[in-house]
């Protein structure tokens, strides 16, 4: 549904005459972050469904997904904010912007590390119409896109882990996990490992309120949460390659790599690697990028997740299979415009009076 309507008119002649298009402005909601988490909650199943379709679509040619743009700062090296813009055709069309920061300062301070708004414009008049809270349906559409590939890739492989292993423990695990359970996933064990002790023993602490029964370990090595997980999980803020040795992949695990940057091409180069888009994960020095810079070539990608569900790519298992998702910002436009629907569907949408004010094209 557009929030804008296009009205045609004819004349009374006998033949009708072309004339503008009647165009109305949308009314500019703000949709804040507690009535997102709202509307998502208990809807994994659905939204996860909803990243596949939109990836469909992508792959069908009906979506603009330019480059993001990072924006950063010589005073603040760590840090940057990515502008996400993105387009989505078909049924549903909507156009806009994720806005989305990353300051791993903040954890120290106890606060988030990244934080994001999410813009999206009318199809017809280029008018933005919402802007949400998108620290949370960024979270949700990543969760949802890494327990699409779980499913997808464990299938295709014929055989489904049972040990699953969670590298970083902050919102993002912890929205993979909750996404992994909600959609039919249970282990046999859960393995925890994290730089700050006090992040591991936290997310130990979450795991066990939502399931008292799977062990939980906390391991101090990385060595040790590898080799003992047949799915890995990689939730990082790591800026370059830490994981360097393949010999800890030799049991072929599946590997979930939703930070982009935690192996060293040699893992990759061992691996069979599929990725959600090309031109995007092979960019900004991700570890795929990486190993495209060192061999040369992008040979060593096996295909795209979308290759992998229509049957084109098929998935080993005497090699650890790696995915490794940029996240497109078509995902973000497509959660965040459920999120829209459904607040006006239930008249709960907080409309700003007056926004736009300047309408009149002569005054």
């Amino acid at each position: 549904m557009n929030a804008a309507r296009t009205t045609p008119t004819t004349t009374t002649d006998s033949e009708p005459t072309p004339t503008a298009p009647q165009f109305t402005v949308p009314p500019f909601a703000v949709i804040p972050g507690a009535q997102v988490q709202h509307t998502l909650q208990g809807q994994e199943r659905q939204i996860m469904e909803l990243i596949e379709a939109t990836y469909e679509l992508h792959s069908a040619g009906q979506s603009v997904n330019p480059p993001s743009y990072f924006l950063r700062f010589p005073d603040r090296p760590s840090a940057r904010i990515i502008a996400l813009p993105a387009s989505i055709g078909g049924q549903d069309r909507v156009d806009g912007l994720k806005w989305i920061s990353s300051f791993p300062d903040n954890v120290q301070a106890g606060l988030p590390r990244a934080s994001a708004v999410l813009i999206l414009n009318d199809h017809d008049t280029g008018y933005p119409f919402a802007c949400l809270e998108s620290s949370i349906i960024s979270a949700t559409r990543t969760a949802a896109m890494a327990a699409s590939a779980a499913h997808s890739l464990s299938r295709a492989r014929g055989t489904r882990p049972t040990r699953i292993g969670f590298f970083g423990t902050g919102l993002i695990a912890r929205y993979i996990h909750t996404f992994l359970a909600a959609t039919g996933w249970s282990f046999d064990e859960i393995g925890v490992h994290d730089i700050s002790a006090d992040s591991a023993g936290g997310f130990q602490s979450y795991l066990r309120t939502t399931d008292e029964t799977t062990p939980v370990t906390l391991h101090d090595s990385p060595e040790e949460l590898i080799r003992s997980s047949d799915l890995l999980v990689f939730a990082t803020i790591a800026d370059r390659p830490h994981v360097t040795d393949p010999a800890w992949f030799d049991h072929n695990p599946l590997v979930l790599h939703v930070s982009l940057r935690d192996l060293a091409p040699e893992i990759l180069l061992a691996s069979t690697n599929i990725v959600d888009d090309v031109e995007h994960c092979l960019k900004a020095d991700t570890s795929p990028h990486l190993a495209e810079q060192l061999t040369g070539s992008r040979d060593f990608l096996a295909g795209t997740l979308h290759d992998v569900t229509t049957g084109r790519t098929e998935v080993p298992q005497d090699r650890p299979v790696v995915f490794s998702p940029f996240g497109l910002g078509v995902l973000d436009l497509a959660v965040g415009k459920h999120v829209y629907d459904e607040a006006l569907r239930t008249g709960q949408l907080q409309v700003i009076d007056g926004f736009f004010h300047e309408l009149r094209r002569y005054g």
